[in-house]
């Protein structure tokens, strides 16, 4: 709805738009029932089962950056302007739209533009909960159970390698540690997804 103009029609109803409300309102039931049919699908299986790109593979998935410097544009092609520049290689992304060879992608912070896709790698990455900047340390264990010992203490923000998950628990890694961590607590994997 728009913000702009007087509102007069919004709270008029009228023979005919009441039929339309009445749909309208037996849609929205129908949706509100058939949802906790979807809710147990994690968002990479149903994504997977309902679209492909042109690549022919799934959409979204999750990659990461080959390079320290990359132009992100605000179209698929390099005569769009370039609004933002990753300098961080290795940083997750989330691949949601395909055109010819350049990929739009979304970054940790909902962020999106486009990337020409040699520009990305499917090496798979994550960040330990760069929601809760200021949060505390997120412990990574030994084992995939959270009373196994501790192997290390990571600060959100944190990027790390990502060696395999069972839909639980991933097994993560950078310079010099390794450990297993709640994957609901890493924005590069996504819910319920195994990592082979």
């Amino acid at each position: 709805m728009s913000s702009s103009g007087s509102g007069q029609a919004c709270r008029t109803t009228t023979r005919a738009s009441f039929g339309r409300h009445a749909l309208a309102t037996a849609l929205a039931l129908a949706l509100a029932l058939l949802l906790p049919t979807f809710a147990g699908l994690d968002q990479k299986s149903f994504a997977q089962s309902e679209r492909t790109g042109p690549s022919g593979l799934a959409l979204p998935r999750f990659v990461s950056l080959k390079s320290d410097r990359i132009n992100v544009r605000r179209g698929p092609g390099r005569d769009h302007e370039v609004v933002w520049v990753f300098v961080r290689a290795g940083l997750p992304v989330e691949v949601v739209q395909e055109f010819e060879n350049w990929r739009r992608i979304r970054d940790s912070e909902g962020e999106e533009g486009w990337v020409f896709h040699s520009l990305l790698s499917g090496r798979r990455t994550a960040l330990i909960e760069p929601w809760a900047k200021d949060g505390d340390p997120v412990p990574a264990h030994k084992k995939a159970d959270s009373d196994a010992a501790v192997s290390a203490f990571l600060k959100p923000g944190v990027l790390a390698d990502v060696y395999e998950c069972n839909g639980t628990w991933c097994r993560i890694g950078g310079d010099g540690w390794s450990g297993w961590i709640d994957q609901k607590r890493l924005w590069g994997v996504y819910p319920n997804e195994v990592v082979e």
